[in-house]
Formats: C-alpha cells, sequence, structure tokens
C-alpha cells in the first residue's frame, strides 16, 4: 500500500508540473509580440494551433491532478474527509476548480471568438494592415487569464507543500510576493534566461 501511495503522490506531482501550460503560452505570445503588429500568415496560425491545443493537455492534467489527490487521500492516512478539515486542501481544491472554470470559458469561449477571425484565411489572402488590431483585445483578455491561471497554478504548489506543515506568515507572504513578480515578469517580459 505504500508503494501505490508515494506512486499517488509521484503522479500527482507530475500532473501539477504539467500545468505549466499557462507558462509557455506567455512565452510563445510574448515571442510572437517581437514580430511586430502586422499579421503573418503562418506565425499566426501556428501560435493559435499552439494555445488552441494546449487546453485539451491542461484539462488532461487537471482531471490528473483531481484523481490523484481524492486517491491519495483515499489511500493515505487522512481519508476523504481532509478536504473539509484541512484547510491546504480545501483552498487546492477550489483553485483547481476555478483553474477548470477559467480554462473553459477561454477554450469554449474565448478562443472560438479568436478562431473565427483567422477562418477564411489562407497563406494568400490579403488580410488588412489593421487586422491584428481587431483581434487584439481577444488576444489580450486571454493573455491575462492565462498570468491569473499560472498565478493560480504557482499559488497551488505553494500551498501544497504546506499540506503537511504549514510555513510562517513571513514566509507565505515572501513566496506569494515572488509568485507575483515572476508571474508579472512572465506577462510583460520573454524571460530569455528562466528565473532571471
Amino acid at each position: 500500500m505504500d508503494s501505490l501511495y508515494q506512486v499517488l503522490k509521484l503522479w500527482h506531482i507530475f500532473s501539477f508540473v504539467f500545468m505549466s501550460v499557462p507558462l509557455f503560452n506567455l512565452i510563445v505570445v510574448n515571442e510572437r509580440a517581437l514580430l511586430g503588429a502586422k499579421f503573418i500568415y503562418g506565425t499566426d496560425t501556428y501560435m493559435e494551433n499552439i494555445i488552441r491545443h494546449g487546453a485539451t493537455r491542461c484539462y488532461v492534467f487537471q482531471i490528473s491532478v483531481f484523481l490523484s489527490g481524492i486517491l491519495l487521500l483515499i489511500f493515505g492516512h487522512w481519508g476523504i474527509n481532509a478536504l473539509w478539515t484541512n484547510y491546504f486542501l480545501l483552498a487546492k481544491t477550489i483553485i483547481l476548480f476555478t483553474l477548470m472554470g477559467l480554462l473553459s470559458f477561454v477554450h469554449f469561449h474565448l478562443q472560438p471568438k479568436i478562431d473565427s477571425f483567422f477562418k477564411d484565411f489562407t497563406p494568400e489572402t490579403n488580410v488588412p494592415d489593421n487586422f491584428l488590431a481587431s483581434v487584439k483585445p481577444y488576444r489580450v483578455l486571454r493573455k491575462r487569464l492565462a498570468t491569473i491561471c499560472l498565478f493560480l497554478v504557482l499559488t497551488t504548489i505553494v500551498l501544497g507543500i504546506q499540506v503537511y506543515r504549514p510555513f510562517s506568515l513571513s514566509l507565505n507572504l515572501a513566496l506569494m510576493g515572488c509568485v507575483a513578480l515572476f508571474v508579472w515578469r512572465v506577462n510583460k517580459t520573454l524571460i530569455l534566461f528562466g528565473w532571471l
């Protein structure tokens, strides 16, 4: 039983690591911005495909996190009631469902609006110079939501390492400040050198 618990824990951690889709979507969007405001068929459609298909992957990882988390409670020493007695577990669960909701909004509502702008284009299509300006509000909203999702994913990791033993308030505040600073940097810059 102990081996099963350790495998479940590893599956849970790996699933959370793979939920880093918002980080890489923000990197892709910032890389695209370097090419300017003119529509480039191959680049823009490639970027939209990466972001659109990332949603399915993210759903799989979110469901994996949820299932492995429930199984960890069932096969661990806490039991399912720990969801209501351990505030860190409860917060992680609420954040996970919030992430699922945000992803669903982007995938089922926002992304189809963005895709509608591109649906009739081919590499030979003459696109007006101001085309990207009409798509920009939707892309900006999607970028903001990806930034929020990244903040929530990193916050959940900070909370997750405190399930067994909470950190001090000052350490939590410092960690959340670091998370917020990193997320802000990812939103605004290319983070060419990772953390730096």
